[in-house]
């Protein structure tokens, strides 16, 4: 995209026609649009309103800074670059300057004389306001040539380290129309896909809501991490009594509970804890159901519930691969 920068340059008026020049040139050539001072006469306030709104418009101010104070304002008091220049500062707009050197000064002396280069009529004011611009980070320059160089190199710092607004040349209007269509299609598209979002959303917030007998997943999920049951010691390796919560014994226990856990003649002491102390836990939820086998025998296998309590523990990542 080749963004033009509008400037607006400011200077005192006739003691530096041919700086302001090389100024303005070295805008063009950068590819910038200038504006200055040199549209308006500088003189009541409705010009300086003018003035105002057309720094408010540009996107950098630059000032040229020579040995004159220029016209002054009657109400501040003060010169008519001071004001553009503590305006510029004021909106924040991106500022730098050009003060022209001693030799600089010296020479120009020489051709146009005293009076018409340097201060004669308010001094102090011109001193003070070149202190507030010293103060500041300035190009100090011996020549039009160096005040072409001083553009050049500003106004890139400026392009790379800014985001200015500019002015971009519209080339082809069809552009534009492509351009809002394309956007008009990706705002549809964008609004299916936060529907489909939305949707996927309701369907995850329903099966967390799912119910398990009288829970729901979250309800069911919470009370058992929060029921606890002590393990003898004898069924671990290092004879320790051990207090776990009742989802941990679900998910450990769960193949067992599906080939079911019988009543007598137990085989194994922890078969016969789990029969006779923990299924009846999970019976009490329909986790686990009973069921008769020959000879008078029962046994404790899961539930339909069971099975689906296990599988959306698996959807929402609480077993471990």
């Amino acid at each position: 995209m080749n963004k033009k920068l509008q400037v607006f340059v400011s200077s005192t008026y006739t003691d530096l026609i041919e700086e302001r020049q090389a100024a303005v040139e070295a805008i063009l050539d950068a590819g910038h649009i200038p504006a200055g001072m040199e549209l308006f006469k500088a003189g009541n306030e409705s010009q300086l309103k003018t003035i105002y709104r057309w720094i408010d418009e540009s996107d950098v101010y630059m000032l040229i800074l020579g040995g004159r104070y220029g016209s002054i304002e009657t109400k501040s008091e003060k010169s008519y670059t001071q004001l553009e220049y503590e305006y510029a500062l004021s909106k924040n707009i991106p500022v730098f300057s050009v003060v022209l050197s001693q030799s600089f000064l010296t020479n120009k002396i020489n051709s146009l004389g005293l009076s018409n280069t340097m201060e004669q009529v308010a001094p102090d004011k011109y001193q003070t306001f070149k202190s507030l611009v010293m103060s500041k980070i300035i190009r100090e320059v011996d020549d039009c040539k160096d005040i072409k160089l001083a553009v050049h190199s500003t106004l890139n710092e400026f392009m790379r380290d800014y985001t200015l607004t500019g002015w971009v040349r519209n080339n082809n209007e069809n552009d534009t129309l492509q351009l809002l269509k394309d956007n008009n299609s990706l705002i549809k598209e964008n609004n299916s896909l936060n529907k489909e979002i939305q949707k996927l959303q309701e369907q995850l917030s329903a099966k967390s809501k799912e119910q398990f007998g009288n829970y729901s997943f979250d309800e069911l999920l919470d009370i058992l991490q929060n029921k606890y049951f002590s393990f003898p010691e004898k069924f671990f390796v290092n004879n320790t009594d051990a207090i776990i919560n009742a989802l941990i014994i679900f998910k450990t226990y769960y193949k067992n509970f599906c080939t079911g856990v019988p009543t007598s003649f137990f085989d194994q002491e922890e078969q016969e804890f789990l029969y006779l102390n923990i299924c009846p836990y999970f019976l009490s939820f329909k986790l686990l159901k009973q069921e008769a086998l020959p000879n008078n025998k029962q046994r404790y296998i899961i539930d339909t519930l069971g099975t689906d309590f296990y599988a959306e523990l698996e959807t929402n990542g609480y077993i471990e691969e």
